[in-house]
């Protein structure tokens, strides 16, 4: 008896631990796409509603979590030992703080959003980006841009706050790299990934 209730935990929370695993390979969008059931859809379903381009919303969430669901801030120390907390209340896939994400829902009412979803996490930053887009004037196709708007907020962004950050000039540079990589690999198994008989 207690055997078949650990089978059946196990075979309840196996298959929830594996789908929060990161992909395997986080240099090769068509790799990630083929490993993570419905994930693309979730990115083409965000590019169809808000217009961001799906490499550029796989280029954030690559810098912001490395595709770790539940991805938080580093723990901050009283004394040098005592744990006090994380940094921020930045959480999940695309490291989003509690006031974002209440504003994300309140704007678009998807009330049941969560952070570590990936679903989710796509729909945020294609309406984020769109707003930076609206707001700011920044081509949704601009990750260099966007990741700095993305980072500072708009009012950061606004201010030029980022010339005062070489480190994230920097960041920003390797998200628009990553974003044109990926964007690459996509031009190569778009096909596959929308064709009829993908398990999605």
């Amino acid at each position: 008896m207690f055997w078949m209730r650990l089978l059946l935990i196990l075979s309840l929370v196996l298959p929830a631990a594996c789908a929060k695993k990161p992909p395997r390979y986080l240099d090769d969008s068509c790799s990630i796409f083929m490993e993570k059931d419905g994930w693309y859809d979730a990115a083409n379903d965000s590019f169809k509603k808000w217009g961001v381009p799906i490499h550029v919303q796989l280029a954030i969430i690559h810098q912001e979590s490395r595709f770790v669901a539940q991805a938080k801030t580093p723990t901050e120390y009283l004394l040098w030992f005592i744990p006090w907390g994380n940094k921020s209340s930045a959480y999940g896939y695309a490291q989003v703080k509690d006031e974002t994400w209440d504003w994300y829902i309140k704007q678009t009412g998807n009330s049941g959003a969560d952070r570590d979803d990936f679903e989710d996490v796509t729909d945020f930053i294609g309406w984020y980006v769109s707003y930076t887009h609206k707001t700011l004037g920044i081509s949704k196709w601009d990750a260099y841009n966007q990741y700095l708007a993305y980072h500072e907020g708009h009012g950061g962004y606004r201010r030029k706050t980022f010339n005062q950050k070489p480190w994230l000039i920097g960041v920003s540079q390797k998200v628009k790299k990553r974003a044109a990589m990926y964007q690459a690999q996509l031009a190569k198994c778009k096909d596959e990934l929308e064709s009829s008989w993908w398990p999605f």
